[in-house]
C-alpha cells in the first residue's frame, strides 16, 4: 500500500510547494551525498564535490516532477530514482573532468619547497582509475534501468552499505530473496563490465 504521507508530499510538490521540496530534500540528501562521495574519484572531487552533485540531482528532480514526467509509487521508488540520477551525474562528472583535454590526471601537484614541512605523497592508493570508476557508474546506471522496482530498491540500499538483514527489513522481503537478487545483479554487472572491456 502506498504511504499516504508520500501522496501528500508529492501532491504538494506537484504544486511547487517549498515545504514539500524541503521534506524530500531532508529525507534523502544526506544519504545521496554519502553515495556521491563513494562514486567520485578522489581527483574529480577536487573539481566537483558530492554536495554539488546532489544539488544538481535535486535541481533536475524539482524541475521535472511538477511537469508530470515522473511517477514513483512510493518513497522506495523515489529513492531508487534519485540513486540512479546521482550515479549517472557522478559518471558524467568523471567523463567531463577526465576528458583528454582537461583530465585532472594531467594536473601536477606543486612540489614542496625548501621551507615546506611536507613531502610529496608517493603512495599509490587502491582506488579504481577514473575511467574504471566512470565505466562502473555507467554500468550500474544501465543495470538499474532494467531492474524491476523491488529489485532496484534492494540494489539502491546495498549501494548505501546497508546489510542484507537491514535491506530485508526495509523492503519486506526475506534475506534469502535479497541475497538472490544481489547475486543475480552482480552476475549481470560483471557480464556488462566484461563486455565493455572486450
Amino acid at each position: 500500500m502506498i504511504d499516504e504521507s508520500f501522496n501528500d508530499v508529492m501532491g504538494r510538490l506537484h504544486e511547487r510547494d517549498d515545504a514539500a521540496a524541503a521534506a524530500v530534500f531532508q529525507r534523502f540528501a544526506r544519504r545521496l551525498v554519502a553515495l556521491a562521495s563513494t562514486r567520485l574519484d578522489r581527483q574529480v572531487r577536487q573539481k566537483v564535490g558530492a554536495e554539488d552533485v546532489v544539488q544538481s540531482v535535486f535541481r533536475s528532480f524539482f524541475t521535472r516532477y511538477p511537469q508530470g514526467e515522473l511517477d514513483f509509487g512510493g518513497w522506495d521508488g523515489l529513492w531508487a530514482f534519485l540513486v540512479l540520477v546521482t550515479v549517472r551525474k557522478c559518471g558524467r562528472a568523471a567523463e567531463h573532468f577526465l576528458a583528454q583535454r582537461r583530465t585532472v590526471r594531467r594536473e601536477v601537484p606543486l612540489q614542496p619547497g625548501p621551507d615546506s614541512l611536507g613531502a610529496p605523497n608517493d603512495a599509490v592508493d587502491g582506488e579504481p582509475s577514473p575511467a574504471e570508476a566512470a565505466m562502473l557508474a555507467e554500468s550500474i546506471a544501465e543495470l538499474m534501468d532494467g531492474l524491476p522496482d523491488d529489485d532496484r530498491a534492494i540494489v539502491a540500499l546495498r549501494l548505501q552499505n546497508y546489510t542484507v538483514p537491514e535491506i530485508s527489513d526495509r523492503v519486506g522481503r526475506t534475506e534469502r530473496t535479497v541475497h538472490r537478487v544481489l547475486a543475480r545483479v552482480r552476475t549481470k554487472l560483471e557480464a556488462q563490465l566484461a563486455a565493455a572491456g572486450a
